[in-house]
């Protein structure tokens, strides 16, 4: 039987959010036992709350590089025109 990875061994947010999104892909399938169905959804909590935290720290190092004149400025992050 195969090691699952813990929150804990994921080394990225993207590798987290993959993983996540094939939990929710196998749940939505409707096609696995409910005593699996209650292991992939504790799994995909426990990397919903892994990408929150880092979504989290994220944003708190944007803001901490929007400093002007040793003050921070905090500003709403747009997605849309950050790329």
């Amino acid at each position: 039987m195969p090691k699952t990875q813990t929150t804990e061994d994921a080394a990225s947010f993207e590798e987290a959010l993959e993983r996540l999104e094939n939990i929710v892909e196998s749940l939505e399938s409707g096609d696995i036992p409910l005593a699996d169905l209650v292991t992939k959804y504790e799994s995909g909590t426990r990397l919903a709350k892994f990408c929150q935290r880092k979504l989290d720290q994220a944003e708190q190092k944007i803001e901490k590089l929007r400093q002007e004149d040793g003050q921070i400025s905090l500003e709403a992050f747009d997605a849309d025109t950050a790329s």
